[in-house]
């Protein structure tokens, strides 16, 4: 199966499971769970492109054993991210921006996990970027450790078994063989949304405190007293 590479060749879902297989897919979910440098790696469609070559025995591992495989690997990543988190603490804050590092991204995460609390570690799973973070915030906030592990364990199936069942499910269909390649770049568009729409979101919020703080600068200054000395 040929596919679109979305990015450089060397992120194509079907590239990288071509090149290494079921270790490599294992790998890479686990980096993206919670390693600092796993955030660039295309974790949704490459599951969806896993559970799509296993319906269709291009790959020849069970589909409950790569499941299973896949949410193991998500969880430890988290969970590797969660002490990594409790070991740096605020120091990750100070950390200068390099080539594979930005403080953007970290301050994304923590807007998240500020919002949704401990189940942001469900939600983040579904959306890039602030999946890897996610738990290293959860860990720099030394969250309770016992809550960590639930919300934990069920992100890491909810979205490693969701999503590879929802390519071996939608594998069985046609029109998605012919039309894999537009698939996969909606994956990758829905994946992106919700970043998309919090970006706009805060965009819009500045804009607005922007026009508060002009009007209020241009608003005219109080009028003297009948009785202030001329």
């Amino acid at each position: 199966m040929n596919t679109l590479a979305l990015g450089p060749a060397w992120l194509d879902p079907d590239y990288l499971l071509e090149q290494f297989g079921l270790i490599g897919l294992l790998v890479i979910v686990f980096a993206e769970s919670g390693l600092l440098i796993g955030f660039f790696l295309p974790g949704d469609s490459l599951l969806f492109t896993t559970g799509l070559l296993v319906t269709t025995g291009v790959l020849d591992t069970p589909l409950w054993l790569v499941c299973t495989l896949v949410c193991i690997a998500a969880i430890v990543g988290d969970q590797v991210g969660y002490l990594f988190g409790r070991k740096v603490g605020p120091a990750l804050f100070k950390r200068p921006d390099s080539k594979l590092f930005k403080q953007e991204n970290v301050e994304k995460a923590h807007d998240f996990f500020e919002k949704y609390g401990p189940k942001s570690l469900v939600l983040a799973r579904f959306v890039p970027i602030v999946r890897t973070f996610t738990p290293i915030i959860a860990g720099v906030s030394r969250m309770n450790y016992r809550s960590f592990i639930t919300f934990n364990i069920i992100g890491g199936v909810l979205w490693g078994a969701g999503v590879t069942l929802l390519g071996a499910s939608l594998g069985k269909i046609d029109f998605v063989h012919k039309n894999i390649e537009a698939i996969l770049i909606l994956i990758v568009l829905i994946s992106v949304l919700p970043i998309v729409v919090e970006y706009l979101r805060a965009r819009g919020k500045g804009k607005k405190a922007a026009a508060a703080e002009a009007a209020d600068g241009a608003s005219p200054a109080p009028q003297r007293g009948r009785h202030a000395k001329r």
